[in-house]
């Protein structure tokens, strides 16, 4: 089969476009944050405008924007980061084909849990690696744990993300501890995902790098930073990793962003930030609150702003209930379907990336769908 053939479509992409088409929909679908970036990224961005900042830079990254996100992993985490071993990316996205491309050859096998973020598996497939799945439910609190791992085969890297997409549930810093230990053992290497930092409501988040210094952590702007669009994230990795991800960049990215890297320098604005994370909690707990009655949510999310809720007692289907949802109801819903086959036709993920007015008309609107037809 054609490494292309072997791609799954990104559903939820689908169902927005299909949303787009409609009038009146509540956008409860896409996990894009709807809050401007900090008023320092948007004149750091004009400023450099003005100065034509045009020209592409390092491969690597902008050396100050690599130590402002060094500074954020002392303040944030405690952990000292040298500034040599961060890499400024296209995206988190670029930062994960640039992972799977350092580490992994063809043939060799990555394991993922199921559900996870369907870009994952993709990226593997166009690299000629093979995903290997390790299902994961309310049992495990959604984390990939090492006893599942100790029954797999051969395989060279896991991914993990935490806050987790599509459940919110976080990482506990003992699983943290447990994986990162049982990947230096086995010679393995350990990817995360931390893309959903600082969106956390319960608990403390906590980075792989703080339980080994060789883990490979991914993060980004698009999210805490509420920056999707400037396609600008990051990753840290071992220092003998760091001349491999430069030659990867070289040659099919040159660099990241120009524009975005210089407004990025001003992201990091933790007084706004903390509205930020505070305006999503507002959201979760509504959402929460109301949906739980609803539907069964078997985690509670702890971050990021989806919920992963079990369409069971009305549809074994929750791909045609979303669809559905979005004719009949005007609610756009991602399909489970789009992160795994873990019973995933079972569950649909909300996103709380909409004002609060919205999503009390879009929990008006599934209260009358399911009260009509159910």
């Amino acid at each position: 089969m054609d490494r292309i053939d072997k791609l799954s479509p990104f559903i939820v992409m689908d169902i927005l476009a299909e949303a787009q088409k409609l009038k009146d929909v509540i956008h409860m679908e896409i996990g894009e944050p709807d809050r401007e970036p900090s008023p320092r990224v948007l004149e750091a961005l004009e400023k450099a405008v003005k100065e034509k900042k045009f020209f592409y830079t390092p491969a690597l990254g902008l050396p100050e924007l690599r130590e402002k996100i060094a500074d954020f992993y002392l303040k944030k985490y405690g952990v000292e980061v040298s500034p040599e071993r961060v890499i400024v990316t296209t995206g988190t996205s670029g930062a994960f084909l640039v992972a799977y491309a350092i580490t992994l050859n063809a043939g060799d096998k990555i394991a993922l849990p199921d559900p996870s973020y369907p870009c994952y598996k993709n990226f593997a497939h166009l690299l000629d690696v093979e995903p290997v799945f390790v299902d994961v439910d309310k049992n495990t609190n959604y984390e990939l744990r090492v006893e599942a791992l100790k029954e797999l085969k051969s395989f060279k890297a896991i991914h993990v993300s935490s806050p987790q997409n599509p459940t919110g549930s976080l990482y506990s810093p003992e699983t943290l501890q447990e994986l990162a230990q049982f990947c230096e053992e086995r010679g393995v290497y350990f990817i995360s995902d931390e893309i959903y930092h600082g969106l956390v409501y319960e608990g403390k988040e906590h980075t792989a790098l703080e339980f080994s210094d060789k883990a490979i952590v991914i993060n980004g702007f698009s999210k805490y930073f509420c920056m999707p669009g400037f396609r600008i994230g990051w990753m840290i990795v071992p220092e003998e990793l760091v001349r491999k991800a430069e030659i990867v960049i070289q040659n099919v990215f040159i660099s990241a962003p120009t524009l975005s890297q210089y407004a990025a320098l001003e992201a990091f604005d933790y007084e706004y930030l903390e509205k930020v994370r505070l305006t999503f909690k507002e959201r979760r707990d509504f959402l929460y609150t109301e949906l739980k009655e609803l539907f069964e949510i078997d985690a509670k999310p702890q971050g990021a702003f989806y919920l992963w809720a079990n369409t069971g007692k009305y549809s074994k289907d929750s791909y045609e209930f979303a669809k559905r949802l979005l004719k009949e109801a005007r609610v756009a819903t991602t399909p489970g379907i789009d992160f795994g086959k873990n019973k995933t036709n079972e569950y649909i993920r909300f996103a709380y990336t909409r004002n609060l007015d919205e999503l009390k008309e879009g929990v008006r609107r599934i209260k009358e769908f399911l009260s009509k037809y159910f």
